[in-house]
């Protein structure tokens, strides 16, 4: 059997994928997307409409009954799961942080054999903060004493330090207040600008406005169709 040709240039794909219940009963089914370096696709649809179930099959972080999903051209074996989740990372609605200091939860990932390789850039985390007004003694709060919006910032953070292919972004500002929303999308959007080679997100929102300030792409659930975005960035 001839070795299967590595496509480089698609970062992440799924190829009509389905999940389904114990029972049967089809959650989400046949649907495919394709993310390329430099893309920024929304997913937007009515809750339960099966958009966090794609994203977590995105992730490879739920099983799916049917399709595939593709790294650099590849299906990804089970073995290459921690290495395949270090550069794709996925950022949940309500973020988890461990106890300690700010800079301890952002040094926290890096531990993690697959992640050593990554430097801990504090000069590149002070450029992100910088964008939320953030001084440098904020990377020694408590975690306990920080707000929700604080918080997300911090989870945010810590997934931009590893440097992902693509981000994978469940509602992340769904609880924040307006000025934090607005900080929270400049931080990604500065990270899209500054990094190399030119990473991808894929972000879940319930706001249409907020789909068409972020995305180039937003894809419609429940069809799952992707289309163009009219404002272009």
């Amino acid at each position: 059997m001839s070795e299967e040709r590595r496509d480089e240039h698609c970062l992440l794909e799924a190829r009509q994928t389905g999940r389904q219940t114990t029972t049967g009963e089809w959650l989400i089914r046949n649907l495919s997307l394709s993310v390329s370096p430099g893309d920024r696709i929304a997913i937007v649809g009515p809750t339960g409409s099966g958009k966090s179930l794609f994203l977590r099959s995105l992730a490879m972080l739920d099983e799916i009954q049917e399709g595939e999903i593709r790294f650099l051209g590849l299906p990804v074996p089970d073995k290459q799961l921690p290495q395949f989740r270090s550069q794709i990372v996925y950022l949940q609605q309500r973020p988890v942080l461990i106890e300690g200091t700010v800079e301890s939860n952002l040094k926290f990932a890096l531990q993690f054999q697959v992640n050593q390789n990554k430097p801990h850039d504090i000069a590149t985390v002070m450029d992100l903060l910088n964008s939320f007004d953030k001084p440098e003694k904020f990377l020694q709060r408590k975690s306990s004493v920080l707000s929700g919006g604080e918080g997300q910032i911090v989870a945010l953070l810590r997934a931009l330090i590893l440097s992902p292919r693509v981000l994978l972004l469940d509602e992340p500002t769904s609880g924040l207040d307006p000025e934090t929303t607005q900080q929270f999308e400049s931080m990604i959007l500065r990270w899209m600008e500054i990094s190399d080679p030119a990473p991808a997100f894929v972000w879940i929102t319930h706001d249409h406005n907020q789909a068409h300030r972020i995305a180039r792409q937003v894809m419609v659930f429940p069809s799952g169709t992707l289309t163009p975005c009219q404002e272009m960035h």
